[in-house]
């Protein structure tokens, strides 16, 4: 029988994460004292209102913009500590990432886009090229190795980029609204691609939408306000919350 999510060990501790940016003479902070604490094989659905900090949130946690203040622990190791070459080695190994836009590169095919952050990291050429037909496969994408990315559909394309954000096999997948760019059928088909590696592979995954159908089918559902964490629910209790806030708001309409 499989372990629950509280019986994992813990893979990242952030601790009193703080994001601030310039503004002239101002200072913006976006995130706001942020704790939080994921599990190996868990899955995260981040919601709030646009502005609320899930997308800042994400990038630091992802070591693509480092915090003002606070801490970023994978085990022991608080890696916003490491010196930048160092870090970009650990991101490229431990931290896959998918966007709303793909980022593909249109001049290189479907298996050479995946290739690519095995390459980054000095895979022999062999051996990523196999680990790149493996995840092709994986998300469906077999006969479609040699098509660019401008011969493939927009649900085809965000299946590549999850195929080469795994490629590292990393242990922590971060996704930004991985299918708003997708009509409704395409994005039920990558949701549940999500799903089936999550539970096939124990990979992490934290994943910020502004679909509310989405986030609460995850079992753990993280809402933000003004750079904070305000709410940290079961997806079931969420779709209660949500239920009852939209009740609310017609009975007072």
């Amino acid at each position: 029988m499989a372990q629950s999510a509280d019986a994992q060990p813990v893979l990242v501790r952030v601790e009193g994460m703080t994001k601030e940016f310039s503004q002239g003479t101002r200072s913006l902070r976006v995130l706001d004292g942020v704790d939080l604490t994921l599990r190996r094989g868990e899955m995260v659905a981040i919601i709030g209102a646009s502005g609320a900090g899930k997308s800042t949130l994400l990038h630091c946690l992802g070591t693509l913009d480092l915090p003002t203040d606070g801490g970023i622990h994978f085990g022991e190791q608080d890696i916003v500590q490491l010196p930048p070459p160092q870090l970009a080695q650990f991101r490229n190994e431990s931290i896959g990432f998918v966007f709303q836009f793909h980022h593909l590169l249109p001049e290189f095919t479907a298996l050479e886009n995946v290739m690519m952050p095995a390459m980054i990291g000095r895979v022999p050429q062999r051996e990523a090229m196999a680990r790149a037909k493996e995840q092709l496969a994986a998300v469906g994408m077999s006969p479609r190795l040699t098509h660019r990315p401008g011969e493939l559909s927009g649900g085809e394309q965000q299946r590549v980029a999850i195929a080469r954000a795994l490629v590292m096999r990393p242990k922590l997948l971060l996704a930004d609204e991985p299918t708003g760019n997708l009509d409704t059928h395409t994005s039920e088909e990558v949701h549940a691609l999500m799903f089936r590696l999550n539970k096939e592979h124990g990979i992490t995954m934290l994943v910020v939408t502004h679909n509310l159908d989405l986030a609460h089918r995850f079992p753990r559902v993280i809402r933000m306000a003004d750079g904070r964490l305000i709410g940290d629910t079961t997806g079931d209790r969420a779709r209660e919350a949500d239920a009852r806030a939209r009740e609310a708001d017609q009975a007072g309409s």
